[in-house]
Parts: structure tokens; C-alpha cells; sequence
């Protein structure tokens, strides 16, 4: 109701803006009443361009070092900017600084900014405001992200009188640009004097081409246009995000025209809205390619962070690699597919997924549908139902192989799919208790907590393997990225390796061999890569970017170019 209610204000605000110019249509001079004097004509008010975007999310948080889930990171992409753009293609474009020069040695990079840049409250941005938060973010371990994934090898970072920024590294790497393109630049002279974990920058001062303008968590967003950004400006005048609970609701809505576009829908409803009037659905890769994964809790006693608040309790058996097997062998991803995706995903290897292009290590032969096989491993390692009531103990008999699958509520697929791998799953002995958990309260139950057994996410990828890759190293448990609680030291050797390797050959061959050591390890059940699905509305805005190697209409790339249509 809360939803109806918002897009009823809206359009009601319209209209009486529209309304009120109604006795002043004309566009030339005419005389006047009285004495014939010419009087300057006025012009007729503007209906404000208000986009309006339905999704099924909401952010977790807005502060970009503690963020986690895809929708902060949609927002953070359009009200900050970055040294670097990820562009559709994947490529990339250098925004905040004009050129960039490179040490022969490739471990000093000095970049030149843009001057006349400014702050949403009119301070102006140098160079001294991205120094403070780089330095912010490689000396907060708090913020696993950013320290864990994009750091790591900086060893200073200096601003310059000449509006430059020193960027000093230990080792030279071969991705600085995937390494800049989300550390959100931040305004020192707001955040230095904030608790950098508890502020909950809700205000949002950005540089971006759009403004925090209100926020309700779990309800919308309102953005407004930045029209004097240095490099993009938006044509449109506001951009709305809209949460709906309910997945059928969000696609009535854009049916009936209540929002103009929506980020996600239930596959289920692609042929309804494909011969719907006035509505255009997009499908393809996504612009950060989605791995979707049937998560273990596998961690340790001995890796357990406990003095980041772990509990780790999750089912010993999953500790157990032959359990795991067994259960990618009963593991039908085919009929995932078809049935969960409607056929619009391919079957799924690692957390490396199939968009990221020469990263996918292609050659791993995965683990094929065999119940049969699968009983038969876990015959062979004494988990037997002793007491013939359908589900397996351990070999000990002290439990049952009863493992708790939760998800978050707010996922379109995953009801689904608990109850095929529920079905699946059954054929060898192994039950579920399944439950939807609030997006929250289940990262709070995840990372690193660890107080589980099982779930149903997923990942947003970055454009290079390594912050993936990240999520199953021994020092992503305690940081809160680890899922799985997964801990290998021959795989960590090789994720530092490959930080560092400059020869493109040589660091792809790494990164296909860390994918392997984990397939062979059954860390993750992937099944599958999902493509992209969102849909707009035709006879509202123009100009969205569909025809690119990547689909995202939600990205700052089609919200800066998109108009009413006329």
C-alpha cells in the first residue's frame, strides 16, 4: 500500500504542476487588454522528467565500506564518482583525472585532476579529497571490500599543491583500473569528522551526476539531477527507486505505466511483457556477470573468527567433501535452468563466471546429474539411514543429514529452487528445513557469523577475477566476505601469485588453476549464470542503452541519456 501510496503523491504533484501553467499557453508577444501594449509572453511551466524504477530490493547500506548487496551499489554508482568508469563494453574511461602517468618500474601512479569539479553542497573536489579516501579505505580493515579486495598492495597515496594524486603501490599489478573503478571518492570535509563505521551517510554528499534527495530503507529512493556535472549531466530531472515486496506487483506496474522501468522480474513473466503495449524487455549478460550459488557452511573449529562474533554452527557432514559431492551429483542444474530461469541461464562451474570471458576456465569438466552415484558415495562413507526413515545419519548416528537452507526474501528464484533441491535432494537421503530470511538479517546470520548450514545467493562480479577469487581465501573468514568458511593454503598462494603477475598468460593460467583446486573441492554448488532480464517502457523515456555488449538499464551509463519522449 505504502508503494500506491508514493506513486499517487507523485502523480499528483504532476499534475497540479501542470494544471497550474494551464492559463498560460501562449509562446509570443500580445497586446494587452486594456491599451494594446505589447507584453512579453511567459512560458508554460515544465513537467519535471521524474524516471521511475522498480526493483525488489533496497540497499543495505550507504555507506560505501560496509555496503554488500547490488542495490547500494547501484546507487553508490550514480551519486559518486570514481577515478575510473566501467563502461558497457568493459572497457574503461578515466573521469575524475584528466591524464594519468606511469613509473617505468609500474609501481607509481600520478594522476592529474580535473579542476572545477564540485561537491553536491558546492565544495570544490581536488585532489586532497580523493588522498583522504583512498587512505581511508586502505587503513579501515573494517571494510573488508575495499581493504580486502582493492587495496591491498597500496602503499601511500598523496595529494599534490598541483591537484595531483600520488598513488604509491609495493608491487606493480595488472589491474589498476578494475582496483580504482569502485572506490567511491568521498568529501573529506564531511567524512573526517565521522565515525567512519557507524555513520550511516544517509545525506549521501556525492559528486555524481545524481543527488540523495530522500531515502526510506526498504520503500524508495529519490534521486535528483546533477545538471551541472562535469561530465555527464543527466537530461531527466529526478530518478525514483521504488521497492516492491511483491514480484508480480512490480510487473503490473510497469504494465500499467506506475514505473518506467524495472531492474529484475520473474522469468515467468518475460513472454507476458514481451507482447504487452508500450513495453520493451531487454535480455543478455549483465553488466556484472551473476553467479547464483548453493552456499556450504564448511568452516572449520579452528577458522571459526570468534572474536568477529562467529558461532559457526553449522552441520559437521558439510565438512564432510564427499557429502558435498554427493550432492553436486544430485545436483539436476539442467532442470534448474528450464524450470527456475525458463531456459535463460547456462549451467555454472565457480564463482568465476562465464561473462567474464578469457577468466572462465572452460575446461573444468563438471560433476554430472547421477543420483545413483551419488548414494553410492554416501554409502561408501558410513552415512546410512539406520532407522529406514528416509534420511541419512551420520556415521556416528549421532544426526541426521537435516540441514537448515535459508535465503533472502526479496530473491525471485531462490523459493523455487529450494524446493527442486529439496525434491532432488530427497533422492539421496538428504532433508531441508527451508526459510526466507530478511536480506539483513542474513548477512548478519552469514559473514562472519557463519550460523548455518546452508543458502541461496548469489554475486555481482567484478570486471577482474580477483575480488571473486577473494571469497575463497583463509583471510576472507574473519573480514565477513568468505561464505563458506572455506580455507586452503595452496589456493591462497595462488591468489597473492596472481595479485602481482604482469604477463597476462601467465596470470590467466593461475586463475584457471584456482578455479579448478575449488570445483575439485566442491567449495560451492553453482547452478548456473543467470542472464540479465529488465524491461522499459516505450512511450515514456528514449534513448535506453540496449543495443551493448552488456545489460543494465539502471546504470549511470542510460540514467544520463535518457529523455521524455516527445
Amino acid at each position: 500500500m505504502k508503494h500506491k501510496l508514493l506513486y499517487l503523491l507523485v502523480l499528483a504533484a504532476l499534475l497540479l504542476s501542470a494544471c497550474g501553467g494551464a492559463s498560460s499557453t501562449g509562446t509570443e508577444a500580445s497586446p494587452a487588454a486594456s491599451g494594446g501594449e505589447a507584453v512579453e509572453a511567459v512560458e508554460p511551466p515544465t513537467t519535471p522528467a521524474v524516471v521511475h524504477i522498480g526493483w525488489a530490493g533496497s540497499p543495505d547500506s550507504l555507506n560505501p565500506g560496509m555496503a554488500i548487496l547490488v542495490e547500494a551499489y547501484t546507487i553508490l554508482e550514480l551519486v559518486y564518482d570514481s577515478m575510473y568508469e566501467l563502461n558497457l563494453d568493459g572497457s574503461f574511461t578515466m573521469t575524475l583525472a584528466e591524464s594519468v602517468e606511469v613509473s617505468d618500474d609500474g609501481l607509481v601512479y600520478t594522476y592529474k585532476i580535473r579542476d572545477g569539479i564540485k561537491w553536491h553542497d558546492g565544495q570544490p573536489l581536488t585532489a586532497e579529497d580523493i588522498s583522504f579516501t583512498y587512505n581511508l579505505y586502505k587503513d579501515t580493515p573494517e571494510y573488508p571490500y575495499m581493504n580486502g579486495y582493492y587495496t591491498p598492495y597500496f602503499e601511500s597515496i598523496e595529494a599534490t599543491e598541483n591537484n595531483e594524486v600520488i598513488l604509491t603501490l609495493t608491487e606493480a599489478i595488472p589491474n589498476i583500473e578494475s582496483q580504482l573503478v569502485f572506490l567511491y571518492v568521498l568529501p573529506k570535509h564531511i567524512w573526517e569528522g565521522v565515525d567512519k563505521l557507524e555513520y550511516e551517510n544517509i545525506e549521501m554528499v556525492g559528486s555524481g551526476p545524481f543527488m540523495m534527495t530522500e531515502y526510506v530503507q526498504s520503500e524508495f529512493i529519490r534521486l535528483t539531477a546533477n545538471k551541472e556535472h562535469f561530465a555527464t549531466p543527466p537530461k531527466v530531472d529526478e530518478v525514483i527507486f521504488q521497492t516492491f515486496e511483491n514480484q508480480d506487483a512490480l510487473v503490473q506496474a510497469i504494465k500499467t505505466g506506475q514505473l518506467d522501468m524495472i531492474t529484475e522480474m520473474p522469468n515467468t513473466a518475460v513472454k507476458s511483457l514481451k507482447t504487452a503495449e508500450n513495453v520493451e524487455v531487454v535480455v543478455g549478460s549483465p553488466l556484472a556477470p551473476g553467479v547464483s550459488d548453493i552456499i556450504f557452511n564448511q568452516t572449520a573449529e579452528e577458522n571459526c573468527p570468534k572474536d568477529e562474533g562467529g558461532v559457526c554452527t553449522g552441520h559437521p557432514a558439510l565438512r564432510d567433501r564427499d557429502v558435498r559431492l554427493a550432492m553436486a551429483h544430485a545436483t539436476d542444474k539442467q532442470k534448474l535452468i528450464d524450470v527456475v530461469l525458463l531456459g535463460l541461464g547456462s549451467p555454472g562451474l565457480t564463482l568465476i563466471p562465464d561473462g567474464l570471458g578469457v577468466w572462465y576456465n572452460d575446461s573444468i569438466k563438471d560433476y554430472e546429474y547421477d543420483a545413483a552415484k551419488a548414494n553410492k558415495i554416501l554409502d561408501d562413507a558410513g552415512y546410512l539411514d539406520t532407522d529406514s526413515d528416509g534420511v541419512r545419519e551420520l556415521p556416528d548416528g549421532s544426526r541426521p543429514l537435516n540441514f537448515r537452507l535459508f535465503w533472502p526474501s526479496d530473491s525471485i528464484t531462490a523459493p523455487r529452487m529450494a524446493e527442486l533441491l529439496s525434491e532432488m535432494w530427497a533422492e539421496i537421503g538428504v532433508t531441508l528445513e527451508m526459510q526466507a530470511v530478511d536480506p539483513d538479517a542474513l548477512t548478519a546470520q552469514c559473514c562472519p557469523a557463519f550460523d548455518f548450514d546452508m543458502m541461496l545467493w548469489g554475486w555481482g562480479s567484478d570486471p577482474d577475477p580477483s575480488a571473486l577469487l577473494y571469497v575463497y581465501t583463509t583471510e576472507a573468514i574473519p573480514t565477513g566476505s568468505s561464505e563458506t568458511g572455506y580455507s586452503n593454503p595452496a589456493f591462497d598462494e595462488l591468489y597473492a601469485q596472481q595479485q602481482t603477475t604482469l604477463d597476462f598468460e601467465a596470470r590467466k593460467a593461475i586463475v584457471w588453476e584456482m578455479q579448478k583446486i575449488v570445483h575439485d573441492d566442491v567449495v560451492y554448488i553453482i547452478p548456473y549464470y543467470e542472464q540479465a532480464t529488465q524491461a522499459f517502457r516505450t512511450d515514456r523515456f528514449s534513448g535506453w542503452l540496449t543495443g551493448q555488449a552488456k545489460v543494465e538499464l539502471s546504470d549511470v551509463s542510460s540514467l544520463v541519456v535518457i529523455e521524455p519522449v516527445k
